[in-house]
């Protein structure tokens, strides 16, 4: 495990597979770290309903976790869903766009998140803003980009004469390593709250538990969580003793 830090930390925190896992690694990295969830009128808003339970959940995975684990915080950005016009805030079927990205794109959304994440972390005096982008299995959301979010932490700084820090610790790794880092984090226990406690699907549907998790299995979240679980669990049967 790193060095811990002693600056706090400010988790995006959906209640999704991502974010869960962000909010596993900064407990390990950090003696103080809260939480933040979005309402932007979603169609996949059970994530939300999720989050409270599943904090409290994480606290009981670990004494520490629960020592460093503080406020959490709901806010209201339903007019980013009254500007979207998307897959993800419209009862509409998911599809590519002619510029090429698909339609569960919310533009400006990542951007915001953070903007007012740091707003939040300005007022608690945390300095370190953790997020789940990533673009090694993502959509192609220009917003998930390495650039995006380093140019957005200049311009927070330059904004709000802070020292921001935005940590993105998916960014490199695809989703069979999102699982393995949940596993060296948290052992099986955490890997099992996952699999069970959070949302990922883009639709909502919490009906069936696949091996994976909850999820409709055939939208693009649901596809990425799915093919990331298969080949997490075949490195472990293959890295297993005989």
């Amino acid at each position: 495990m790193d060095q811990q830090h002693t600056n706090g930390a400010l988790v995006l925190f959906s209640g999704g597979q991502d974010s869960t896992t962000c909010l596993a690694w900064a407990l390990a990295h950090y003696t103080t770290v809260e939480t933040i969830g979005f309402d932007y009128g979603q169609r996949h808003a059970v994530e939300l309903s999720l989050r409270p339970a599943l904090l409290q959940k994480l606290r009981r995975l670990s004494p520490s976790w629960n020592e460093r684990l503080g406020m959490d915080h709901l806010i209201d950005l339903a007019l980013l869903g009254t500007l979207s016009d998307t897959a993800l805030t419209r009862e509409t079927e998911i599809a590519m766009q002619a510029n090429g990205l698909p339609n569960t794109f919310v533009p400006g959304r990542n951007l915001l998140f953070m903007m007012v994440a740091a707003t939040v972390a300005y007022r608690r005096g945390l300095t370190v803003l953790v997020g789940g982008m990533c673009e090694t299995d993502f959509s192609g959301y220009p917003d998930c980009r390495n650039e995006t979010m380093q140019s957005l932490q200049n311009t927070l700084n330059l904004g709000m004469a802070q020292d921001f820090k935005i940590e993105t610790p998916l960014m490199w790794i695809d989703k069979a390593q999102t699982w393995q880092l949940a596993a060296q984090l948290g052992g099986q226990a955490l890997v099992d709250l996952i699999r069970a406690d959070t949302h990922t699907c883009y639709l909502g549907q919490r009906d069936e538990l696949h091996e994976w998790g909850y999820g409709c299995g055939q939208c693009p979240a649901c596809t990425l969580r799915a093919q990331g679980y298969a080949k997490f669990i075949s490195g472990q049967q293959t890295q297993s003793p005989d």
